[in-house]
Formats: C-alpha cells, sequence, structure tokens
C-alpha cells in the first residue's frame, strides 16, 4: 500500500523510492501509459529502448517521442512498464502502472491510497 496527499492545487500525488533517492510522482488519471521518468534515472531502471511512439495530450496536442521499458521499483516489487524520459525532477504515473492497484483519491481530506489488489 501507498499513501500520498492532494496537493493545495488539486494534484494527487505520492513518493516513491528509486536508485537510493524519493521521488515525488504526480498521478496522472488522464495517462494511459504507464511512465514518465527524470532523464537522471535512465541508467538507474535498466532502460532498453523501444520504438518510437505518437503521444496525444490534451487540447488534440501530439508528440513523438522515444518509448522504452524499465524495471520501475513500486509497492515492494519490480515491474517492468514502459516509459519516456523527460527534463523534470518528478515522476508522472500514468493509469497502465496502476492497473493491479485501487486508486482512492479523498479531495476533501487531501489524501490519496494506492492499493494492490490480487
Amino acid at each position: 500500500m501507498i499513501s500520498g496527499w492532494v496537493s493545495k492545487s488539486g494534484i494527487p500525488a505520492v513518493v516513491v523510492d528509486v536508485g537510493g533517492r524519493q521521488w515525488p510522482c504526480t498521478i496522472d488519471t488522464g495517462f494511459n501509459g504507464g511512465l514518465e521518468l527524470p532523464r537522471a534515472l535512465r541508467g538507474v531502471v535498466n532502460a532498453r529502448c523501444e520504438s518510437r511512439v505518437r503521444s496525444y495530450l490534451a487540447g488534440g496536442r501530439s508528440i513523438e517521442e522515444l518509448s522504452y521499458i524499465v524495471d520501475f521499483p513500486f509497492d515492494g516489487e519490480t515491474l517492468t512498464v514502459d516509459a519516456s524520459f523527460v527534463p523534470s525532477e518528478r515522476i508522472l504515473i500514468g493509469t497502465r502502472l496502476l492497473r493491479r492497484h485501487r486508486l482512492t483519491i479523498d479531495f476533501p481530506s487531501r489524501r490519496v491510497l494506492l492499493r494492490k489488489v490480487g
């Protein structure tokens, strides 16, 4: 189980430990991919380039980027998941990473809970 918070601006977030460091993560329920990772983590997560993909963003925009397969430590296990790398200090968690979890976002109490199911 992973506990987190909802920021004052309404963004659900958690912290995960990757490569011996705690990283802030935004949970993006509108992102159906796995992860968007800081470039600093490329060597830590055993990134293997998979292909070039087109991603569709809010507002009808699209971008083309490299997609990687990575080994990502999450909720007590290492998951093999798709990821892209960006110049950021935050991790973006998409719904594909959460497919085995129940996500509860309690906006009034500003709490987030991720619980593995099954």
